[in-house]
């Protein structure tokens, strides 16, 4: 499988930008955003299950995002709303077995199977 991310770019802070993750297949697995910021490590943002009912978010996304997926499609979204310069970074979609809890566990991650190339996006203050 595959994974294109799309949609990142530059915005003011306090705007809103949509991620878009198209898989080159159908995939069942759980599907996810994480994010690298310059000098800090890969940091888990969101992920959804196969059926998009079970959601689960970072620390991060602190209420301001919203993970969503189109099966049909294959293709996973990450709307990101009231942005701040401290969201400037890399975006990555991500795809891998298990669970969303288990994707972005703090203690015992399951580590995704698949990675896109990432987007970035830029936050200005």
């Amino acid at each position: 499988v595959q994974l294109q991310a799309s949609g990142g770019g530059s915005v003011q802070a306090g705007g809103s930008l949509r991620l878009s993750c198209a898989a080159s297949k159908p995939t069942g697995d759980v599907m996810g955003w994480f994010r690298q910021a310059p000098d800090k490590e890969r940091e888990f943002v969101a992920a959804i299950s196969w059926s998009g009912i079970v959601v689960e978010y970072g620390d991060s996304a602190n209420g301001r995002f919203a993970i969503s997926r189109d099966n049909a499609n294959n293709t996973v979204y990450l709307q990101m709303n009231r942005l701040k310069p401290e969201d400037t970074a890399v975006y990555y979609c991500a795809a891998g077995p298990g669970s969303a809890r288990a994707m972005g566990s703090k203690t015992n991650p399951t580590p995704p199977r698949y990675w896109g190339q990432g987007t970035l996006v830029t936050v200005s203050s």
